[in-house]
């Protein structure tokens, strides 16, 4: 398992490193989980990674920027949709896992507020709905808009498939009265006449949770067998799946509800608790959980938390833990938000589901670094509702049950084909194995001895990272590079991926099938293949099964959309190892154009001594940026076959300038370091607040520093800016420049 806290001995290079690899399979999974509705991994092992992911932030701040995946949330719309722009962005909730974990969360918002322990703090509690975010948008009590959580600031148009829902009201107020549906039409003097019933805002948006009943789901599964349909894996799922049709009919078909907890925009606040609030939402005509619950402290949230968790199997619906959130708004407005998620919130999951099965065999997957990763194959088992076959072992140390800072997993059981295994997942993914049944281990079953070779065809050698600067020594990776099929094959598919070229039509499948004809080796073939198709009878692409004369078409005019691409996503593209999305656009804004950021590569890779260490120094001076990203540059671009492909594949675009982040505020971009006893607000408020308005909080006084905030007591901060010149100004001044 990860060590989610255990950073203190890694340098900044190698925390870089890490961060970057984190980023980049954060990213992947919540593009699977959110935007495809077919996640990989486990609810555990994700939160493992975030929890990591933020770790090494809190322990080196300076790889934190506006792009980091901790201010990310969810993942891109689906192109099958317009999209709708959240006015007040979607986020997603921090997660406590323990007992301890709970008592955390109070003690650190009693500490943010400066709050004494026998000063009155409600919160309330409600279930945790296992189904799909959607926020809907009122105005004048009118059903305007309804949208999909997306990547948290941009969302997927469902308006016309959420109208078919039955417990979404079109009119605000009970939508079976005519006074209701009249009542958007009423003036405000004849609204506040008829009381606090119909008191709706001028615009409200009312967010919450669409789900699928455990029945309604057996039953539409039944359906779906009968007529030859897709089957659900769960309700979730089923939902995911009913809500994002193109045609509403068949969402009006599904079962679909919808619980109201949240919201978004509002013009004039109904309540000013989250309790008032949500009874607000009752009186408009939403479903509201009945076992929401206001509580006043830690002991009565964990009772709370076992009383849902006892009734959640004669729920008749999917919930996954209980949310806890202050209760008061005003102090929600003063705790704000941290990164993507609410200070003033957290969910409590429920411990993950677990079942037992057999190992059947363990494959190599080969992927776009090399890396050679063990998928066990198992006799297929459910475990919560979801039937599952397959499972990641991640390197050879696991299945010896080392963990990759050398801890012992599973009190060192090593993994084996034929062994009964332990499994378990929370949520709707895929699970892992959390130990060996030592007891039901077969007399033939032997060590696994890990593949000293790459699978592939060509045989290369597969060698560990073991001291290679920023490297995870667990890994064994092929060393065949780009003569690799399996290696060129995973490059290519990274470069068609949604967050690279995002080629419509083109995807993992299609990527394999024209490797497999010979047609796409490199990228550059990508845009080269309409010419071969009219250039030879033999490789036209209608005549391949599969594909006919209107689906070429639309496959040759994605191609041609995408010959013009943004300089950060060119970068990433590439998929250069260590470069995930947030390194190349440190490198894309550091260089601005790819003629300019090209020059760099040349003297970076050139024989010229001077100029190459110069060029190192440079990029070493970018924030992000460290040994091994510019090792991985080095390397990829010093190989001339790499040097000659990016060639014909930039023969082919148009480059496009990177954008610049805006500056909308006077201290957008600049580095803030607060020091000494602020008055007028707690120091975690003034954090906040200064990375509200676009600035980066430093601990420590640097010639990068543009401001010191000084309060009483300032020491040893306060000599260091007037000994490098940097501006130091009172908490008065502060506030004076930034309200």
């Amino acid at each position: 398992m990860i060590d989610a806290h255990h950073t203190s001995s890694l340098t900044l290079s190698e925390a870089k490193a890490e961060y970057e690899k984190l980023g980049t399979e954060i990213a992947k999974h919540d593009d699977l989980y959110h935007g495809q509705d077919a996640p990989l991994v486990s609810d555990a092992e994700y939160d493992a990674l975030r929890r990591r992911y933020t770790a090494l932030e809190e322990q080196f701040p300076e790889l934190k920027s506006d792009i980091s995946q901790s201010q990310r949330v969810g993942a891109a719309p689906s192109e099958k949709f317009k999209k709708i722009r959240h006015n007040v962005p979607m986020l997603s909730l921090g997660n406590a896992f323990s007992v301890e974990d709970v008592d955390d969360f109070m003690e650190r918002i009693r500490r943010f507020l400066g709050m004494s322990a026998d000063m009155l703090l409600e919160i309330t509690a409600e279930p945790k709905i296992d189904g799909l975010s959607c926020s809907l948008r009122y105005e004048n009590g009118v059903l305007v808009s309804a949208a999909t959580r997306g990547d948290g600031s941009e969302g997927e148009d469902v308006t016309v498939n959420v109208k078919t829902i039955k417990e979404v009201p079109l009119f605000l107020n009970d939508p079976s009265s005519d006074l209701a549906l009249l009542s958007h039409l009423l003036s405000q003097a004849e609204k506040e006449d008829q009381g606090a019933r119909v008191k709706i805002p001028e615009v409200i948006e009312i967010r919450g949770e669409i789900y699928m009943r455990h029945d309604d789901f057996a039953g539409l599964n039944t359906a779906q067998q009968a007529n030859g349909g897709k089957i659900f894996a769960n309700p979730r799922n089923a939902a995911a799946g009913s809500l994002r049709q193109l045609d509403s009919r068949i969402t009006a078909s599904r079962p679909l509800h919808f619980f109201a907890y949240a919201w978004g925009e509002v013009s004039e606040m109904p309540a000013q608790s989250q309790i008032e609030m949500v009874e607000a939402f009752h009186t408009y005509g939403f479903q509201t959980n009945p076992l929401m619950k206001l509580c006043h402290t830690a002991q009565e949230l964990i009772t709370h938390y076992f009383s849902i968790e006892e009734q959640r199997a004669t729920l008749g619906y999917d919930i996954d833990g209980v949310v806890y959130k202050v209760n008061d708004l005003g102090l929600q407005q003063r705790l704000g938000f941290v990164a993507r998620s609410p200070r003033w919130a957290i969910a409590h999951k429920f411990p993950a589901e677990r079942a037992t099965t057999i190992v059947c065999g363990i494959d190599i997957n080969v992927g776009r670094t090399g890396a050679l990763t063990p998928i066990a194959r198992l006799e297929p088992v459910t475990v919560g509702g979801v039937v599952v076959s397959n499972v990641t072992l991640h390197n050879e140390d696991y299945i010896k049950g080392i963990g990759n800072d050398g801890s012992v997993l599973r009190e060192g059981r090593d993994i084996r084909i034929g062994d009964t295994v332990l499994v378990q997942r929370a949520g709707d993914v895929i699970p892992q194995i959390v130990d060996v049944l030592l007891d039901k281990r077969p007399s033939f079953a032997i060590p696994y001895a890990f593949p000293q070779v790459c699978p592939c065809e060509l045989k290369t050698p597969a060698v560990r990272d073991v001291g290679l600067k920023g490297e995870d020594g667990s890994v064994r990776r092929c060393t065949g590079e780009f003569a690799c099929p399996a290696q060129r094959i995973e490059h290519l598919k990274h470069f068609v991926s949604r967050r690279a070229f995002d080629i419509e039509g083109l995807g993992e499948k299609q990527i394999e099938f024209f490797y497999e004809k010979d047609l796409i080796r490199e990228p550059s073939d990508i845009f080269n293949l309409q010419l071969r198709d009219q250039a030879s009878e033999l490789v036209k692409i209608r005549n391949f099964e599969g594909f006919g004369e209107l689906s070429t078409r639309n496959l040759f005019h994605a191609i041609d959309s995408r010959r013009q691409i943004g300089l950060e996503r060119f970068i990433y593209a590439l998929g250069v190892r260590h470069v995930g999305e947030s390194t190349a656009a440190t490198l894309a804004r550091a260089y601005g154009s790819w003629a300019a950021f090209w020059a760099i590569l040349e003297r970076l890779t050139g024989q010229d001594l001077l100029l190459c260490e110069d060029a190192r120094a440079e990029l070493d001076a970018l924030d992000q940026i460290g040994d091994a990203v510019i090792d991985a540059l080095c390397k990829f671009f010093g190989e001339a076959h790499n040097m000659a492909a990016v060639l014909r594949l930039v023969a082919q675009l148009e480059i496009l300038d990177a954008q610049m982040p805006k500056q909308d505020t006077l201290v957008a971009g600049k580095t803030i370091v607060f020091t000494g006893s602020l008055e007028r607000m707690s120091r975690d408020e003034a954090k906040a607040q200064a990375e509200r308005l676009g600035a980066k909080v430093s601990g420590s006084v640097s010639k990068k520093t543009d401001i010191v905030v000084a309060g009483p007591g300032a020491g040893s901060k306060l000599k260091q800016a007037a000994t490098l010149g940097v501006r130091v100004m009172s908490e008065d001044e502060w506030l004076e420049m930034v309200v």
